[in-house]
């Protein structure tokens, strides 16, 4: 063997993700993992217990060519102490409004600038337990927990941000926090907005992941990692249309620092990206009657995925069809018809800004350019592994960087389900995917009352070396009133007409689903006997997610403080008929808490924004109020029914539209 030069840590970035169970699962280690059984991801016998998902960190051994030697494991021969430093900032950090490195963040208020409980010490808001360190198999005990305490407003509230755990070859084990939001002042404060709730914590985190190494007694150089704890993944096996791969892919292939494909493979490039649109069939219904089962464009059609595979001239006018449909800035301003039907970094009701919509990544863009033009590899199939253990060695690294990635959400911004924009720029980094850290331990600058985009975006800004807590703080607080929020077909009560559809454009369903199908339903669907018509009406009907929730969105907020570990997961089905009626693979909401209110399955559908004058600022009756007649005045137009309406004021419907 050769002698080993250095080590990395991978995953670059790993992700690990809150949990109320006792139970926990790691976090996928191959971008093409097979789906895990349904009830994976529920504590056993528990339909109100999710469980943690573990992020597990290796160390591979390189040569001083840069080549994989191999995974550095603690015994025979070599040592690995691991340390890890989990933090939790968001209430001591600056408001969430926008992206502030997109135009339209100059036009903010001075307010949207300002900081998250303005009032308070910042040092009195920070969850920082500081570093713990482990060594050696099978360990982890309480010394390796994150217990730290949130002193702001005299009350030294307990937080525990998760644990350090080593697996049974000594590979380093993360858990985060159990979901625990709360509000840490007297009287307790209200929730308010999706994004900068005073007042509130949460446990998610962020920190710096680093080991020291000795092999055969020598001291090793060892690149370190980093690891986000988020909130939960809802529908595991459904990637987002631009993964946090893509995005920090092109990230580095437009810098330079990475090579643009030297051939472009349909199987490797074009197929993952168009099956991930029908994939989203299972968590929205827009999607579904488009890219769905049997729909215009269906991508998992074997004739379909035959002819846009082939380099063919014949098919390049169906190529370029599926291409042009693609957004463009440009092209298409403000038209939520392009795809994908994703909300971008500018949302805003009313729309304000070609941004209000997500788009393909400019590397994306090339590859289909030379799809289109038929200037791809149509007969390669591209390898794919569905564990770690399958692929060599000296791709393990690689696809271990990828997959955490892969199954974290780009779009959008606002601020996001994983991370948030500064994600995006390459100050952040050492090499690429790797975090560069500050070493010194100790939170960064002050930044004053307020962080404007000139102030964010300069030299001596925050888009440098990262500490503890620094990628998080820029989320929602707490997490669940951004996941209760973030929905589909947003719209001032106003605007809503012939032409509103409640399912598109969306907010994240890859992780938050939208619309699902239920496990009543799947069992309609199975259940050979039944007629023909009632298991295709079951397979068609999508009940929404968010269902349990109050309909006043405010109210709403506060139910997913104490629901979000009760309601379903969308989990991988086989199809068990065999008749070809429906796809051999289908994903089901796992069945809901029992403690749940029984509801219709259509309650949410309709989302519709108030005017300000339903702002938190009001009366508690006048808010009802004017939700329950934006409610009735939507009812009165549209075909919807009240209780398919969920009405409120969620936060400024336009953050940005008076000025400039």
């Amino acid at each position: 063997m050769s002698e080993i030069a250095y080590c990395k840590i991978h995953p670059a970035i790993g992700i690990a993700r809150v949990g109320n169970g006792d139970e926990f699962f790691y976090a996928p280690e191959s971008p093409d993992e097979k789906p895990k059984e349904p009830g994976s991801y529920k504590d056993t016998n528990s339909t109100a217990r999710i469980k943690r998902q573990a992020a597990r960190f290796r160390v591979y051994g390189y040569d001083e060519h840069d080549q994989v030697i191999g995974e550095v494991l603690d015994g025979d021969g070599a040592t690995v102490e691991w340390t890890a430093h989990l933090a939790n900032t968001k209430a001591a950090w600056y408001r969430f409004t926008i992206a502030l490195d997109i135009p339209e963040a100059q036009r903010l208020d001075k307010d949207g600038y300002g900081r998250r409980n303005p009032d308070l010490a910042r040092d009195a808001l920070r969850i920082d337990p500081g570093p713990r360190t482990i060594q050696g198999r099978s360990q982890g005990d309480t010394q390796h927990q994150f217990n730290g305490t949130l002193p702001a407003d005299g009350a030294n509230v307990p937080v525990y941000l998760g644990e350090l755990r080593t697996d049974e070859r000594g590979r380093l084990v993360v858990l985060g926090g159990r979901g625990a939001s709360a509000s840490f002042t007297t009287p307790t404060s209200e929730l308010t907005t999706f994004g900068n709730n005073d007042g509130w914590h949460d446990d998610v985190s962020d920190g710096p992941v680093t080991a020291t190494v000795t092999v055969n007694g020598k001291q090793v150089d060892v690149r370190p990692s980093w690891v986000v704890v988020a909130p939960p993944n809802y529908a595991p096996d459904v990637k987002g249309i631009v993964t946090l791969h893509d995005l920090l892919y092109d990230l580095f292939v437009q810098g330079g620092t990475l090579p643009f494909p030297h051939t472009i493979s349909f199987s490797e490039h074009v197929e993952p990206l168009l099956l991930r649109f029908s994939r989203h069939q299972w968590v929205n219904a827009g999607f579904a009657a488009e890219f769905g089962w049997r729909g215009p464009n269906d991508f998992c059609s074997a004739d379909l995925a035959a002819e846009l595979g082939s380099n063919e001239p014949q098919y390049k006018e169906l190529r370029r069809r599926v291409y042009y449909q693609m957004r463009d800035y440009d092209r298409d301003g403000l038209s939520p018809l392009p795809w994908p039907w994703l909300y971008g970094d500018a949302m805003s009701t009313p729309a304000r800004s070609p941004r209000q919509y997500g788009r393909l990544t400019a590397t994306l863009e090339q590859i289909l350019e030379l799809w289109v033009a038929g200037t791809f590899d149509d007969t390669t199939r591209y390898q794919t592994y569905t564990s770690l253990q399958d692929a060599p060695v000296g791709l393990q690294p690689g696809l271990l960087d990828r997959a955490a990635l892969e199954y974290c959400l780009a779009d959008a911004f606002h601020p996001g389900c994983e991370v948030t924009w500064p994600i995006r720029h390459d100050t952040l980094y050492s090499e690429p995917f790797r975090i560069r850290h500050r070493t010194d331990g100790r939170p960064g600058p002050d930044y004053g009352d307020y962080l404007p985009p000139g102030r964010a975006l300069s030299v001596t800004g925050p888009l440098h070396e990262q500490g503890p807590g620094d990628l998080t703080r820029w989320m929602g607080l707490p997490w669940q009133t951004d996941t209760a929020s973030c929905r589909a077909g947003y719209e001032l009560r106003e605007n809503i007409g012939p032409r509103y559809s409640p399912y598109l454009p969306t907010f994240w369903p890859a992780r938050v689903p939208n619309h699902v199908l239920t496990q009543e339903d799947f069992d309609t669907v199975t259940y050979a006997s039944g007629s023909d018509e009632e298991r295709q009406r079951a397979f068609e009907n999508r009940a929404v997610w968010y269902r349990f929730l109050d309909p006043d969105k405010k109210k709403g907020m506060q139910d997913m403080i104490s629901m979000w570990p009760k309601l379903g997961v969308v989990e991988s089905h086989p199809y068990p008929v065999g008749d070809g009626m429906f796809p051999q693979e289908v994903l089901v909401e796992s069945a809901p808490d029992p403690s749940l209110p029984p509801v219709p399955d259509d309650q949410n559908l309709v989302n519709v924004h108030v005017a300000e004058a339903g702002a938190p600022e009001a009366e508690d009756t006048h808010i009802e109020q004017v939700n329950r007649t934006a409610a009735r005045k939507v009812a009165e137009n549209t075909e919807f029914e009240e209780g398919q309406i969920s009405a409120g004021y969620i936060a400024k419907t336009d953050p940005f539209g008076n000025r400039g």
